[in-house]
């Protein structure tokens, strides 16, 4: 899609599940997405830990928009066949822009977490000034630059850092507080990678808190698939820690 930033929040809107209490009383806002494998049943465990800890949650679903099912996003977009960081991170900037209009939601106040690609997403779009067209697949991207003003932290768990990930070279523009998990196991990239992403991060200004979780990619997914192995005991911490991030903002 290459779209404005109103249109592709028209195309994500219907498809954006909220939790949180049914009032209309202003509340700061998590913004989840999902992994490359689509919506999990993991999400809704840290959107409830996000509304338990005071917060409106939001999960995003970046492909009902484009009709794609499971096996579709199995096949091709965690192949890096279609939808990369770069492109998806349309997706991140116009749920920011379209959630921040909500009566209900402290747009000063905002945070993105994300899972995998969600988090490659995420933090490509960190290194993004949104000045030009094209910028993130989005016609218009300096529509949303006022927006992202308003995101002060970014969870970050377990984010492809591979080849094609932008902010393996590129500075971020931006600066919200970071959680940043690393899987000790994680088949996708090592730790000494992430770290030194992460420590680039750093020197560039931006806080970094990292977590190196003892587990596989995806350890926190109910449905691991080959390498990717459950913990249901790390899960809990990661909740945990995912829940104290939010408290500390």
């Amino acid at each position: 899609m290459t779209d404005t930033v109103a249109a592709r929040w028209a195309k994500l809107e219907p498809f954006v599940t909220a939790y949180g209490p049914d009032d209309a009383q202003v509340r700061p806002a998590v913004i989840l997405f999902h992994g490359c494998g689509g919506l999990r049943p993991h999400l809704p465990r840290y959107a409830q830990a996000a509304v338990e800890a005071g917060w409106r949650a939001f999960v995003v679903d970046s492909y009902a928009p484009r009709g794609w099912d499971r096996n579709m996003s199995l096949t091709l977009v965690c192949t890096g066949v279609l939808l990369r960081g770069p492109e998806r991170a349309g997706d991140v900037a116009a749920a920011v822009w379209g959630l921040a209009q909500r009566p209900d939601v402290d747009a000063s106040r905002l945070v993105l977490a994300g899972w995998s690609h969600g988090s490659w997403s995420m933090m490509d779009l960190m290194t993004m000034r949104l000045e030009r067209a094209g910028e993130a697949g989005l016609a218009d991207p300096q529509t949303a630059r006022a927006a992202l003003d308003g995101v002060i932290g970014m969870a970050a768990h377990y984010p492809y850092l591979g080849p094609g990930a932008l902010s393996r070279t590129r500075p971020w523009v931006r600066h919200p507080q970071v959680l940043a998990v690393i899987a000790r196991d994680d088949h996708l990239t090592s730790v000494h990678n992430a770290m030194s992403v992460h420590d680039r991060i750093r020197r560039g200004g931006t806080e970094v808190e990292t977590w190196i979780a003892n587990g596989t990619h995806a350890f926190d997914e109910p449905t691991g698939l080959g390498p990717m192995n459950h913990d249901p005991e790390l899960t809990q911490e990661s909740l945990e820690r995912f829940a104290a991030f939010l408290n500390r903002l």
